[in-house]
């Protein structure tokens, strides 16, 4: 029985693979490229299209950029259990995991919305969240914050603070510290935790739905114009938006994969 059922999982694997992930992107592929190249141009260099594709893009550098600004000093809380209520930051970044998106996008809504008590605040002092990039940029960040966190608190944990000691020892500052010492040490971690975070924020539909309102050329993101031309059967749109977005998740899993086989080099050699 183990001689067949090696092969037998082997060929199921491949199976489930050719099922939901090749074929379905070969399909997007020919459905973007039925037209031949200059139909698939024509599509994505649209107004609407291009719009959609910059704002994504916009989106996920900013996701990036307050990631890192959150991420780096959260693990740190959560990996050396100092700061207080460490637990409660711990579940919190946790909590996107298990919220749906929806979810948080009407979470955004109700706190600030143009009828919410904050939103209406900031509206009078001529600051929008909901509706507007603010409010999307806040959703892609609550989604995918966990990702930069999961990478980077087993490194530090891993490291421990000894070299963080002697730095101190030796009079370097905090910031100093941070820069000479953890993060040359944390760069894989934080490479392929923004990886994941760049991914995701390309992807991202559901709370950037709920929050953003679709508005054309106004709030509307590569994932909302692909749902928007389907809707309205303009397939030729939604298939050529679509193979974009998975090229660029092609191209973010071949990072992954490049800084997974850099990093453990690296480990290997220490």
């Amino acid at each position: 029985m183990s001689r067949l059922s090696r092969p037998l999982g082997v060929a199921l694997v491949y199976v489930w693979l050719s099922v939901f992930v090749v074929v379905p992107w070969v399909a997007i592929l020919v459905g973007a490229f039925a037209g031949g190249w200059a139909s698939f141009w024509h599509s994505v260099s649209s107004p609407e299209a291009a719009f959609a594709l910059r704002m994504t893009l916009e989106i996920t550098l900013v996701t990036l950029f307050i990631n890192l600004a959150l991420g780096v000093p959260i693990s740190f809380w959560i990996a050396r259990r100092s700061a207080p209520g460490w637990r409660v930051i711990q579940w919190i970044v946790e909590l996107p995991l298990s919220v749906s998106p929806v979810v948080a996008g009407l979470a955004l809504i109700v706190v600030y919305g143009p009828n919410a008590l904050i939103g209406a605040l900031l509206a009078h002092a001529h600051i929008k969240i909901a509706f507007a990039f603010p409010g999307m940029v806040l959703a892609t960040v609550f989604v995918t914050l966990p990702f930069i966190v999961h990478e980077t608190v087993p490194a530090i944990r891993a490291i421990g603070d000894t070299q963080e000691q002697a730095a101190y020892v030796l009079g370097a500052s905090p910031w100093r510290t941070l820069w000479r010492v953890w993060l040359p040490q944390l760069k894989w971690s934080l490479l392929y935790g923004m990886a994941l975070t760049a991914a995701r924020s390309f992807g991202e539909f559901g709370a950037v739905l709920v929050v953003s309102g679709s508005i054309v050329m106004v709030t509307e993101t590569a994932t909302l114009f692909v749902y928007q031309a389907s809707v309205n059967n303009q397939m030729q749109a939604a298939y050529a938006v679509s193979a974009v977005l998975a090229l660029v998740s092609f191209a973010l899993i071949l990072v992954l994969q490049l800084v997974k086989r850099l990093g453990g080099n690296r480990l290997r050699d220490h």
